[in-house]
């Protein structure tokens, strides 16, 4: 069984997640081929879709939100993605059993003796008005009925897990700051989620594994799992093993893949790539060691912003007053430190609309390399 090593392995990541050539591909396309976006840090999104597509316009992911052909909903990890409309609808049922395990995991204790089932039909009813209400204020509400559970924990699991909910422009919107407010999915999209299958079939778990390795691959069934934090998936993997072809790592681990998905040469340039903050390119693996150093891993779950030089995380950045300040994590050489300068001042000037008098970047270096301004 071939090896890909460790450089084999960054550049097939880097191709798949459009971060190796920037892609021409319209925004919903864009987010769909991603599996959607990490995005419980509403404006993150937009720079990672800058980092990716050749002529992103903040305005049409805005009106993807608007237009309810993308939400912003707990899916993979309990965490809020940024998804397509039609994938939430087909992925949300597949999800659900670990969203309200997740939810259990830090309140066991507070829903002892909560009948879930009745509980989600409480939440359902409490929504059905379509009247855009805060996790506090379902909780609240809630609470009447279950108040030795307090209210936190039942607004916690009324939208991470009972009932599918959406969080509501104009949060995440571009430079927008709102509270969450959310409504009902359904009721959001006109449309019922899609139910399991009848059958005990799981034909959105081996979707869900195509589109992964379309995106993440080649990868480990702990990625996959690592990703989306569904159990079951070994299972998934196993009945369309026959689709899929098979790598080893350097550790010996077994690597799945689709056949004709790119695997660049190793050698393959890739440029300075500025990362926003959760992005799955680093955290949609258990073997992150791909894109980051185990050194600085802890950066990966921290918020931290990453910049990319030569394919790896070898510097954090901040936004201040509109400056863009880029902080190395390892010795730059000069023409690396040129490159992160440059590549800085594109995306100072994107976050600013190209007012030059905020396009200024600062890179220190552990090489003492002189701050580039602009």
């Amino acid at each position: 069984m071939t090896v890909l090593d460790a450089r084999a392995l960054n550049r097939a990541t880097l191709a798949r997640q459009l971060l190796l050539e920037r892609a021409d591909l319209p925004v919903l396309d864009a987010v769909a081929h991603l599996c959607g976006m990490q995005a419980q840090e509403p404006q993150e999104p937009f720079v990672g879709l800058w980092s990716r597509l050749r002529a992103f316009e903040p305005a049409a992911l805005d009106e993807l939100l608007t237009g309810r052909r993308v939400v912003r909903t707990h899916l993979m990890r309990r965490t809020i993605h940024l998804v397509p409309a039609d994938d939430a609808l087909a992925w949300r049922a597949r999800h659900d059993a670990m969203l309200r395990q997740r939810v259990l995991g830090v309140y066991r204790r507070e829903f002892d003796g909560v009948d879930l089932d009745e509980f989600a039909a409480a939440v359902r009813a409490l929504l059905a008005d379509e009247e855009p209400r805060s996790m506090a204020e379902i909780g609240r509400a809630l609470a009447v009925r279950w108040p030795a559970s307090g209210p936190r924990a039942l607004g916690e699991m009324a939208v991470a897990a009972a009932v599918p909910v959406v969080q509501l422009p104009p949060r995440g919107l571009w430079r927008t700051k709102r509270a969450v407010r959310n409504v009902a999915l359904a009721s959001w999209l006109g449309r019922e989620i899609d139910p399991p299958a009848p059958d005990g079939s799981d034909p959105v778990g081996e979707a869900l594994v195509r589109r992964y390795l379309a995106a993440y691959g080649p990868a480990a069934v702990a990625d996959l799992r690592a990703w989306c934090g569904l159990a079951g998936l070994p299972g998934a993997v196993a009945a369309i093993r026959e689709e899929l072809v098979s790598f080893r790592d350097e550790r010996g681990r077994e690597l799945v893949d689709l056949p004709d998905a790119p695997r660049p040469d190793p050698d393959t340039p890739a440029p300075v790539r500025f990362l926003p903050a959760f992005d799955n390119a680093i955290l949609g693996y258990h073997d992150r060691g791909r894109i980051i150093d185990d050194d600085h891993r802890g950066l990966s779950v921290a918020g931290a912003r990453v910049a990319l030089v030569d394919g790896r995380v070898a510097a954090t950045w901040t936004v201040d007053t509109g400056t863009v300040v880029v902080t190395p994590l390892r010795r730059l050489s000069r023409a690396e430190h040129t490159a992160v300068a440059e590549h800085g001042q594109e995306l100072a000037a994107f976050l600013s609309d190209g007012d030059s008098k905020r396009v200024l970047v600062h890179a220190e270096s552990a090489a003492e390399v002189p701050a580039a301004a602009q």
